[in-house]
């Protein structure tokens, strides 16, 4: 009997994970989030909050760095996802493009593309029309495809790195700090691609990003990270018209960045103190 999917059920849940490195240093404490079908969720925070941890424990990226998942569970498409390799989970839908990039310098732009699909089994047809697709979306690298992808600016790369990354056919990407070292303009267009994608082609994204002002304009959903804690959460836009969002992360009405540490409402905030 074949199985049947819930669509109204989330893609992605993290159920409140602990992340251990080295056996000794506790770096995510009892996280959890969803992402819904066809949702984008931002996860925001400044460096080091456990942005990055975060969407390697759901890409199962740990391992490669002596870390581990030591409690809780982390369910895609509504199975327990903990145990497979990166490459099953990939086969299954599910993808990271990692913080900077990281294309194949000594390849070409087409090249580091055509890797994206080392995983699919349904023939060269199907997959040289998901490249003109991945031309629709980047035309930018359709110029560019005969370039060797070293050699390319930042926001071209970071492109490929998206398009490699759809052309395994992918239903969720975890986009990791798509913003960094690319000037604003570039930073918009790699911004309004995503929400292309979301809408044109059904792909749910979770991001892990710093620049909290842009991820709230394009996500739908936020969590804020600090110190490896979820200490706020909430709509997109209400984050956005949230006061101490503002002045802690959005720069307006404060003196510089502050902790949600620094407050009275703290304590309030943090749900896993109940």
């Amino acid at each position: 009997m074949l199985q049947t999917v819930d669509e109204t059920a989330p893609i992605l849940r993290i159920n409140n994970i602990e992340v251990i490195y080295n056996h000794v240093v506790l770096v995510l404490k009892g996280v959890s989030l969803t992402v819904p079908r066809g949702g984008i969720v931002a996860i925001l925070g400044a460096n080091g909050a456990g942005k990055t941890t975060t969407l390697k424990a759901v890409s199962n990226l740990l391992k490669a760095e002596r870390g581990e998942v030591t409690k809780g569970n982390i369910q895609f498409e509504g199975h327990e996802i903990q145990e497979l390799s990166p490459s099953d989970l990939v086969k299954r839908g599910c993808i990271q493009v990692m913080e900077g990039r990281h294309c194949f310098g000594h390849l070409t732009v087409e090249e580091n593309l055509m890797t994206g699909a080392y995983t699919r089994g349904d023939g060269r047809a199907k997959i040289q029309d998901d490249l003109e697709m991945v031309y629709t979306y980047f035309p930018r690298l359709k110029e560019r495809r005969k370039s060797l992808a070293g050699y390319t600016s930042g926001g071209e790369q970071q492109m490929c790195a998206i398009g490699r990354a759809l052309m395994s056919r992918p239903s969720t990407i975890l986009l990791d700090e798509p913003s960094m070292g690319l000037a604003p303009q570039l930073v918009e267009e790699i911004f309004e691609i995503v929400k292309s994608l979301n809408e044109n082609e059904g792909v749910s994204f979770l991001l892990a990003e710093q620049n909290t002002n842009i991820a709230l304009r394009y996500a739908t959903y936020g969590y804020i990270l600090e110190s490896g804690r979820i200490v706020l959460d909430g709509v997109a836009s209400e984050l956005r018209e949230n006061e101490d969002v503002k002045e802690f992360y959005l720069g307006v009405g404060g003196e510089g960045r502050k902790s949600f540490r620094d407050v009275k409402h703290y304590k309030r905030r943090k749900r896993w103190l109940s």
